[in-house]
Order: structure tokens, then C-alpha cells, then sequence
């Protein structure tokens, strides 16, 4: 098969949580277990970095992907979903996994997939953790894809496991309280690994708690350890300004990943970064600096507050749940426009009432749908949005809207694309792009 021919091949023969939702979940690790070991167990053979959370995961897998890889590391990146290219989920040192090595493996598993009936993520795993120990990675930064506790990645024992927060997402899965979704992501927590919890709120401080206690595993809160004195956005960066609590150390970063919502996720990686510093892994402040400074250039994260152009400005997220759509908000009070401009599309299994909630009534709406089954019909979330003030246009392709939004739009206007990660991923940048500065 050609590489185009294997990648459907993967999207059609095996059931994928993108495409069709919780019908593609796997209730136990049975699938990866066997998968790993027809392969050697391979997750055996390199040191990781586990990463959960409910928003945020995938930016702070960049950024300490980005460090370790900029400290002199050979360092493995597995993340999910992909925006355009599903080469886009396994990465060594910022560099996707070949199309041949892709097409190798799917040939190779094929036995254990006529065997077994696993789900499109499950073999994503299994292929990720056999290129990770055949290119001999010193350390791979490994993201759940959902939940944490049933996730495939969950066969792994990291160096250093990361909660980034717990909100209201996947709730058909993981459970109808904030308690029950932060008992699934503290599934990740292993014996005597050490933990990092970037964000707690009541109803989950106390299930990380036990269940280090239960574990024996340190535990160290992002929030005690660092204090925000400052921040400032641009169109493409954000410079912040900490005091690290026990040290009492003044420091400066600037972050090519400009939403405001990174505050918190820097507080993270750098309380990850502390835990790795302890276990002798030799990272620099200079080491940081840099990374943190070309995390999209390294490794290449985006539709994080992705600008795509000015003059009007073109901004893509893939803010999708409550938590995201209120940084989202938190981030247009930073913006100067004259008219915003949302073009928003949805999956069917979100909580759309509670993020239609949230969204301006003096916006200009285009309501779209991305091409995959999940995906609510535009109409359905125009109507949807109607009953919350919000009105504008239907179309059925988010291209077209961002086209449509371009000729509405005078210079000064901002246009935001959000909603949905695979909204996002169908963007034809290319097309739209122009020079930022």
C-alpha cells in the first residue's frame, strides 16, 4: 500500500474516537497490552514522561518535548489528535515519523489486527512506543489521549507523571462529577513515580492527594511552587515574569504560544522540569529560555492562539469544552478590535448549550461543521446558538466561512475559528495566510 492508501486503510478499518466517538473506547489496556508485546514490549525500552489532563496536555507535551530535545536530548513526542497529517501524533526531535516507517508497521501488525479488532488509537500507541525504541529515544513525552486510568498509554511507568487540570469534558466517559473525571486522570499516578499537578480545584485536590498516598508517589502542586507577578501578549508571543516560591528567584520567559491560558501551563512544565532536575536529567535555565521561546518552531504546536494574519487578524484555537471556550473569552478582553468575527463548529458529544452560553451576543457568527461523523450539522447549532442570542450564517464547509468572514471583515476586525480541534485541522492555512508583521 502507498502511504495515502495505509492512512485509510488505519481510518476505515479500525474504529477511531475522532470519527465515530465513544463507540471506538476500548474498557480495558487488553488491546495495547498484546499489541506491545507481539512487538517486544518496546515501552519497556526508553524512559517517558506521562502527561493528562483535561486542557492543556498537548501544549505542555511541546514545550517539555521542546526542552528536553533543546538540552541536548534525543526526545520522542506522542500527542493526539493530529490537525492535517496523522505523522503529525509520533515525532523524534520535532520531526514526524516517516511515511515508510508508517507504512512498514501497518503491514507488519496487520496479523495482530485481524487478531485482535483493536481501535485506531490503540495501534497509533503500539506503533509510537516501536519507532520510539527502534530510533533509541532517550526519553519520549507521552500524551493520553482520554481520560488516563483506561487510556492506552497507560501501560507505561514514566519517570515523571503530569496532571495538567481536571474540567467538564468527555463526561459519557469518564463520569457525571468532577471527582469521578479526576479519579480517571489520577489513574495515570504510579507506584513511587513522582507527580506533578499543574491546576486543583477542590473537587479534585483531594483525589490527586489520596491516590499519591496510596502510591507512595511525591507529589508537587504547580501552583505552590510558582507565582505570576506579570504578563504581556503580543500577536504572536507572551512574556511572563515569576517568582519560584522556595528559591524566591525572579524569572522571565517569552513564549511563542501567545493565548493566555499558557500562564498555567508554563507553571506546569516548569514544576516538570524541577522533578526532572532532581532525577539528574541536565536541564539549564538557558535550556528553558530557548525552548519555551520556539516551542512552534521545534516541534510544531499549533492552533493554540495560532495567528494566521492581520489586517483583518485570523486566529485559530481548538478551544472546544467549557474550561477552553473561557480562555478563549479571558483572551478576547487582551484584544483590540473593532468587530469579532466567530466562525465555530462543534462535535455532538460536547456540552454545546454550556459553551454557546459562554460566547459573545455582539459577535458576528458563522456556524460550519468539520467533516467527520461526530460533527453536528451547522444548522442544528445555528439553531442551537439562536436560542442564546447569537446569530449569523450557516456553511458547510469551515473554509467557506473564513472566506465569507474575510469579505464581511474590515482591517481592524478580529476573525476566530474555534469550537472543535478537527474544525481547526480542516483550515486550508496556506490559503489564508499573510505576512503577520
Amino acid at each position: 500500500m502507498t502511504y495515502q492508501e495505509t492512512i485509510e486503510y488505519l481510518f476505515t478499518r479500525l474504529p477511531m474516537f475522532s470519527r465515530i466517538g465513544a463507540a471506538a473506547m476500548k474498557k480495558d489496556l487488553h488491546n495495547t497490552i498484546e499489541l506491545c508485546a507481539s512487538l517486544g514490549n518496546p515501552h519497556h525500552q526508553f524512559k517517558t514522561i506521562h502527561v493528562a489532563g483535561t486542557n492543556g496536555k498537548g501544549s505542555v507535551s511541546h514545550m517539555l518535548a521542546a526542552v528536553l530535545q533543546t538540552a541536548g536530548y534525543k526526545t520522542g513526542l506522542y500527542t493526539s489528535p493530529h490537525l492535517h497529517d496523522f505523522r503529525e501524533r509520533i515525532k523524534i526531535n520535532g520531526e514526524m515519523i516517516s511515511e515508510e516507517t508508517v507504512i512498514d508497521f501497518t503491514k507488519r501488525i496487520q496479523p495482530m489486527i485481524d487478531e485482535l479488532e483493536p481501535s485506531f488509537f490503540e495501534i497509533s500507541v503500539a506503533m509510537a512506543f516501536d519507532y520510539f525504541a527502534a530510533q533509541h529515544v532517550d526519553i519520549a513525552v507521552i500524551e493520553v489521549g482520554l481520560g488516563g486510568r483506561l487510556d492506552s498509554t497507560n501501560i507505561i511507568t514514566p519517570q515523571l507523571s503530569v496532571i495538567t487540570n481536571i474540567g467538564w469534558d468527555h463526561m459519557n466517559i469518564l463520569g457525571n462529577s468532577l471527582e469521578e473525571i479526576a479519579f480517571e486522570k489520577a489513574g495515570i499516578i504510579k507506584n513511587r513515580v513522582p507527580v506533578v499537578i499543574g491546576e486543583t480545584i477542590p473537587e479534585s485536590k483531594d483525589v490527586f492527594l489520596q491516590k499519591a498516598k496510596d502510591c507512595n508517589a511525591p507529589l508537587a502542586l504547580a501552583q505552590q511552587m510558582f507565582t505570576v507577578q506579570q504578563f504581556s501578549i503580543s500577536a504572536d508571543a507572551l512574556s511572563l515574569s515569576l517568582i519560584e516560591k522556595q528559591s524566591k528567584n525572579s524569572l522571565m520567559y517569552e513564549l511563542d504560544l501567545p493565548g493566555i491560558y499558557q500562564t498555567k501551563n508554563l507553571l506546569t512544565v516548569l514544576a516538570a522540569i524541577r522533578e526532572l532536575q532532581k532525577m539528574n536529567w541536565n536541564i539549564s535555565e538557558e535550556h528553558i529560555k530557548s525552548a519555551l521561546k520556539h516551542t512552534k518552531q521545534i516541534n510544531g504546536l499549533h492552533g493554540r492562539w495560532e495567528l494566521i494574519r492581520i489586517n483583518p487578524t485570523l486566529v485559530l484555537d481548538v478551544g472546544h469544552n467549557e474550561d477552553g471556550v473561557k480562555q478563549i473569552i479571558r483572551q478576547l478582553t487582551q484584544c483590540t478590535y473593532k468587530q469579532l468575527h466567530i466562525i465555530i463548529g462543534m462535535v455532538k458529544d460536547k456540552e454545546i448549550s454550556k459553551v454557546l452560553a459562554l460566547l459573545p451576543a455582539d459577535a458576528v457568527y458563522y456556524f460550519t461543521r468539520s467533516h467527520i461523523p461526530r460533527a453536528l450539522p451547522e444548522d442544528e447549532l445555528k439553531k442551537g446558538a439562536h436560542t442564546f442570542g447569537l446569530k449569523g450564517e450557516s456553511f458547510d464547509d469551515v473554509n467557506k466561512a473564513i472566506s465569507k468572514a474575510l469579505e464581511n471583515a474590515n482591517a481592524e476586525d478580529l476573525i476566530l475559528v474555534c469550537g472543535s480541534v478537527f474544525l481547526v485541522g480542516e483550515v486550508d492555512v496556506k490559503n489564508f495566510e499573510r505576512t503577520k508583521r
